[in-house]
């Protein structure tokens, strides 16, 4: 049993939906999305292949995960966020662009990495600017908390990698105290990690900047077992993978 809390880190966001997002939902659905259940899915039935899966939290009106993928094809995406309209946009554009080793789910990511992801089933683990809950009194409602980072560790191949991206540096600064602290997972940047040159630029990425904040990376892996310890990687280097 998961140790990761009950509080909700999100609001369900439904929006506006456009007639051609509606119709992708309803058209496209079945080709490209997945559902909670009461087991964890076999990815390998899911994706028509075996190959490493990423999992991607919060795609927001899906142009990074777009990108990723398409540069990607040798390994397989799930997406997940709460954004109705979004998820529209995304089945949309996946379709138009023959991206077949997507898949898209409407649901909490805490529910997907507990119920559909077995332990050390995911080569990968994105949290692009989650929403950082700047008030004081919301901090409870972040989702990178230490019960959180351990599921997606519990949850990681060794070796595996979990990348957050922040434009809020208090939030980036919680992140890495998390990270260092689960025994599962090494940071080999000794610190923040250089912005990785193929990371797109998203739009919450866009408009951090824009009020002049800084962005900050976060890169771990999870340890194999028996590891020591993984080196540490200078600002040139990239962890494999």
């Amino acid at each position: 049993m998961s140790t990761a809390p009950a509080i909700r880190s999100f609001k369900h966001r439904r929006g506006r939906i456009t007639a051609g997002q509606q119709e992708a939902l309803t058209s496209l659905w079945p080709r490209y999305g997945l559902e909670l259940g009461p087991q964890p899915l076999d990815l390998p039935a899911v994706f028509g292949r075996v190959a490493p899966v990423v999992l991607e939290i919060g795609f927001g009106m899906g142009e990074t995960t777009l990108a990723l993928a398409a540069a990607d094809p040798d390994r397989d995406v799930i997406a997940v966020d709460v954004h109705t309209p979004g998820a529209g946009a995304l089945l949309r554009d996946l379709d138009a662009r023959g991206l077949g080793h997507v898949r898209v789910i409407l649901d909490d990511a805490v529910a997907v990495l507990q119920d559909l992801m077995e332990p050390q089933s995911l080569d990968e683990v994105r949290v692009f600017f989650p929403d950082p809950w700047p008030k004081l009194k919301h901090h409870k409602r972040r989702l990178l908390s230490p019960g959180v980072v351990h599921l997606v560790a519990t949850r990681l191949a060794p070796g595996g990698r979990l990348h957050v991206a922040t434009d809020w540096t208090p939030y980036a600064a919680e992140v890495l105290q998390v990270v260092d602290a689960e025994s599962l997972l090494v940071n080999r940047f000794a610190g923040f990690a250089p912005r990785p040159p193929w990371r797109p630029v998203t739009r919450f990425e866009r408009q951090g900047l824009a009020k002049g904040h800084d962005v900050h990376d976060v890169i771990a892996q999870r340890r194999a077992r028996g590891d020591q310890g993984l080196p540490h990687l200078d600002s040139n280097q990239e962890p494999a993978g």
